[in-house]
């Protein structure tokens, strides 16, 4: 019988391993084989053919990173990203998969237009791909049917912060939502009736630093308050994308048994004004970036448990457009290339463990979302793998950034912590910076889909 020729052999890596008793992460010294898609063998050596090996000393082996809130765009507004460019800089950024909105153009809230967002993914996503379908005033009877369609991550419920049939700001349409179907629906949380009567503000001072004082802390925690309410009465988990404020953390800490919680790298590591002052409106984003004293609480609550998930909110506009006079200027910044050096950089500095950052960014977005197969280094399961370097340091700069929008708010920050490759189905599609295997990303499953 001829000796088995793995396709992909990782050696020498420092590996972070399932825990064989409980949900922690070990790290390991270990070689990891690969064939077909998937993780083979896990062995403290393997001496064994494969058609490549990387020679993984000194890096540091882990799950596939997922990004589970991105906006790539397409359809209809491509001349700012679109999934073959956004895909290239989620695998740049060591990214191996995404979980993209449905805020396009038009919005995502039928089974068909579902099904054209996957059929333009196919043959040109470089990583792989889930997408969100949005609930509307339109197809509150459908939901349930709607996000039980292969492939979709779930359901998306803006309560303020959007415009046509997307945006839900009433009670009445909220809960009617939250009683169709049983998936956990994640929700952008800013009360709308707030923000209009508030809008004055922006207007009249036409200043970005008054961006988190129209959208203030009590626009925050008056929408998340309503939420929380509106989910225990209908019984539907719910997940709350971007807390930018540390009141709603203290609420959300007590409503594990119905909320899980997203933070983003922006809010964890940019304050106001400085921000402002620096990036003008290139910082802008909703919910806002606010003053410091949001940042802390904000880690606070990441490491003490109510945080569960990173997300970038990847939400790119063209220079020209965010350089309008506020509040003309579109809220949104690109993240999904940054996400894994900047949270990397912050390990680096001691504010989170590495064990810590790649359950935030792996195992708990399959926890919450009920992903198939992944987020996890264990023999049979997907390889989707990201290797990176933590001693590697780097200076962030727009002219890495693959996003059609070409900047991020983080040009010319050093950083410590790099990836190195990005795995995706077993085939190595970003080594040292470059795409060297492009348009292999495959959709994403689930447990609760059909």
């Amino acid at each position: 019988m001829s000796e088995q020729i793995h396709d992909l052999l990782i050696k020498g890596g420092t590996c972070l391993l399932p825990h064989p008793s409980d949900q922690s992460l070990i790290e390991q010294q270990a070689d990891i084989a690969i064939s077909d898609g998937r993780i083979t063998k896990i062995r403290d050596s393997i001496n064994e053919p494969a058609k490549r090996v990387i020679d993984a000393k000194g890096l540091h082996v882990l799950p596939g990173i997922i990004d589970s809130q991105v906006h790539f765009r397409e359809p209809g507004l491509t001349h700012k990203e679109d999934l073959e460019s956004g895909t290239r800089a989620a695998v740049l950024g060591g990214v191996t998969s995404i979980f993209e909105m449905p805020n396009t153009n038009p919005a995502t809230t039928t089974e068909e237009l579902f099904q054209d967002k996957l059929n333009r993914a196919k043959g040109r996503a470089h990583c792989n791909y889930a997408f969100f379908v949005g609930a509307s005033h339109d197809n509150i009877t459908e939901i349930a049917r709607l996000e039980k369609m292969p492939h979709c991550s779930g359901v998306k419920i803006f309560m303020g912060s959007s415009t046509g049939n997307l945006l839900v700001e009433d009670d009445e349409s909220l809960e009617k939502i939250l009683a169709q179907g049983s998936r956990r629906v994640i929700v952008h949380s800013e009360d709308e009736m707030r923000l209009r009567e508030r809008k004055h503000i922006a207007v009249d001072q036409a200043d970005v630093h008054y961006h988190p004082v129209w959208r203030d802390v009590e626009t925050a925690v008056n929408s998340t308050t309503r939420l929380l309410r509106l989910a225990r009465k209908t019984g539907r988990p719910i997940h709350v994308l971007h807390v930018s404020t540390g009141e709603e953390m203290d609420i959300l800490r007590d409503a594990k048994d119905i909320a899980t919680v997203e933070v983003l790298p922006q809010h964890l590591t940019l304050y106001a004004p400085d921000c402002y002052d620096r990036l003008g409106t290139f910082a802008q984003q909703n919910p806002p970036i606010r003053e410091k004293r949001h940042l802390d609480r904000i880690w606070k609550a990441l490491l003490d448990g109510t945080v569960d998930v990173i997300g970038s909110d990847h939400a790119p506009h063209t220079r020209e457009e965010k350089e309008k006079p506020y509040p003309s200027s579109p809220s949104g910044v690109p993240g999904v290339q940054t996400l894994v050096p900047i949270m990397l950089n912050h390990v680096h500095d001691g504010r989170l463990t590495l064990h810590k950052f790649v359950e935030l960014v792996t195992t708990n977005p399959c926890r919450v979302f009920k992903v198939k197969n992944k987020g996890r280094l264990r023999q049979g399961f997907d390889a989707d793998i990201t290797i990176v370097d933590l001693k590697k340091q780097k200076t962030i700069q727009n002219s890495w950034i693959a996003s059609k929008c070409g900047w991020t708010p983080f040009d010319g920050m050093k950083v410590t912590g790099w990836p190195t490759h990005t795995i995706v189905g077993g085939h190595v599609v970003m080594e040292n910076d470059q795409v060297i295997a492009p348009s292999l990303g495959q959709p994403v499953n689930f447990e609760d889909t059909l």
